[in-house]
């Protein structure tokens, strides 16, 4: 049954009101990093706890995600959509009011749950509103708003906290978000048209409290490990998390036998396709959030640099990143789903190279034109991942579970936005720790950073040859993408 006969048309209006409401989350994510310095200053936060100010948003959004879609199927869209802009609201101007790093923690952690509730409403809204033409511009204007969002969040950061309008410092760069939230708010229920599934399904649960031992026992001694001098403590955490997963898995096949809704499907980990994709997520969006701590760290405490100007330092990977998304289309109809995830990775990798020895060389004067060659280059390779991700992790889930599939890898990369920031957060932190010179620390991030993209290039070549010996893309494979 075509279920788009049966639901309300979204207009022009309401999807510019939806786009807006994606770019909350996409910059609050980003905006943060600018903001890093002035918060430890002014609240007096430790390494740790700005490792977490990151990487609380990401597991909140990951841990809440998949119940967000399925409230909204159940519930209505739109209701879980203005309820997730309501409580983002809140969570800001908490963000904007805190005297105290846990205040600020906790609130951090409010905005990620209400992200969670609000981002599945967007496309899901889209998906079953429109056909067509409509459909495939309002989604290509879905996945080129990241790279726009990135470049808001950096200069808008940067802008915010130099101009210090009212002496908010930063504490600006939650406050915006009010009157945005208070438009959207204004306006979605007048031009967003109500949907809903017709099925009904279940909150899972067991799965959820489950997903989020798995990724607090795999953060916390992360991101804490070096404040804790790496306790025993921590390693219980860590070593928890095999048996963990263990679990989960029975306890979602037990869902899935008794014909429930698993968060995490079975059937669809059992895809090769879909465990790629997770592997894609895990390693890759760990790389860029650690990535943007790690770089926005050193470019304010170790080069000192004002937020202004370590925010304008990431415009060109923003506008390049930008630019390369809309070049996709065309570049994964040349080459296929694998090969330009293995051209991103090289070109995100040599861009990478590029930045270690620059930084090297011009430090302690890193700037917006010194660094734009590198970050130009990271930015495109970027922009040819991010667009892998989700064709590779969904290229064999069946239409009747590509919502389940999709929640999926959404689930594991938001989990990794937040280990990434912990993980080469703590990498950065042990290495300032021993040598007390961020260009040190900084060097040592970005290698981490390598190393794991050099994993991912490895797999994707293993994967690439084991589903297409010949090493041809096949007509199929094309005609998905």
């Amino acid at each position: 049954m075509n279920t788009h006969q049966t639901q309300p048309a979204l207009h022009r209006a309401g999807l510019f009101v939806l786009l807006a409401g994606q770019l909350l989350p996409q910059v609050d994510f980003s905006i943060v990093n600018v903001a890093l310095d002035a918060i430890a200053h002014s609240l007096h936060a430790s390494q740790t706890e700005l490792e977490l100010m990151v990487a609380v948003y990401g597991v909140a959004f990951a841990v809440f995600l998949a119940i967000g879609a399925r409230l909204g199927d159940n519930f209505g869209r739109l209701k879980l959509f203005q309820l997730g802009v309501l409580l983002f609201g809140v969570a800001s101007l908490l963000c904007g009011i805190a005297n105290t790093v846990w205040l600020l923690l906790f609130a951090r952690a409010l905005q990620g749950a209400a992200a969670a509730l609000l981002v599945p409403q967007i496309l899901a809204i889209i998906h079953v509103s429109l056909q067509g033409a409509k459909h495939s511009r309002a989604i290509g204007f879905y996945g080129a708003i990241g790279g726009l969002a990135f470049i808001v969040g950096q200069v808008l950061g940067g802008v915010l906290i130099s101009a210090n309008l009212a002496g908010m410092g930063w504490r600006s760069v939650f406050l915006i978000n009010l009157p945005v939230c208070i438009g959207i708010l204004l306006y979605s229920g007048r031009c967003v048209p109500e949907t809903r599934s017709q099925h009904a399904a279940s909150i899972d649960i067991p799965g959820t409290l489950l997903l989020t031992l798995v990724i607090l026992c795999l953060l916390v001694p992360l991101a804490l490990g070096p404040a804790l001098h790496w306790s025993a403590t921590c390693f219980l955490m860590l070593a928890a998390v095999g048996p963990l997963l263990v679990v989960l898995w029975r306890v979602e096949l037990f869902q899935e036998l008794r014909g429930a809704s698993p968060l995490l499907p079975p059937s669809l980990m059992r895809l090769p396709s879909v465990r790629f994709g997770l592997l894609i997520a895990i390693l890759f969006f760990s790389c860029w959030s650690g990535f943007m701590f790690v770089l926005a760290l050193s470019l304010q405490a170790g080069a000192h640099l004002n937020p202004l100007q370590s925010g304008n330092a990431f415009i060109v990977l923003g506008a390049a990143y930008f630019v390369g998304s809309l070049s996709t289309p065309k570049i994964f109809a040349y080459l296929g789903r694998t090969k330009t995830l293995i051209v991103g990775c090289a070109i995100q990798m040599t861009g990478l190279l590029s930045l270690i020895l620059t930084l090297y060389l011009v430090w302690p004067e890193p700037g917006m034109l010194n660094l734009a060659p590198a970050t130009a280059l990271m930015g495109f390779g970027q922009s040819l991942i991010v667009s892998s991700f989700f064709r590779i992790g969904l290229a064999d889930v069946p239409n009747a579970h590509a919502g389940a599939g999709s929640a999926v890898l959404t689930t594991v990369q938001q989990a990794s936005f937040g280990l990434g920031s912990a993980l080469l957060g703590a990498v950065f932190a042990q290495t300032l720790h021993f040598s007390a010179n961020y260009l040190d620390a900084a060097l040592a991030g970005l290698s981490g950073e390598f190393f794991l993209m050099l994993i991912l290039l490895t797999s994707t070549i293993v994967y690439h040859y084991r589903h297409h010996p010949s090493g041809n893309v096949s007509l199929h494979s094309v005609a998905i993408d």
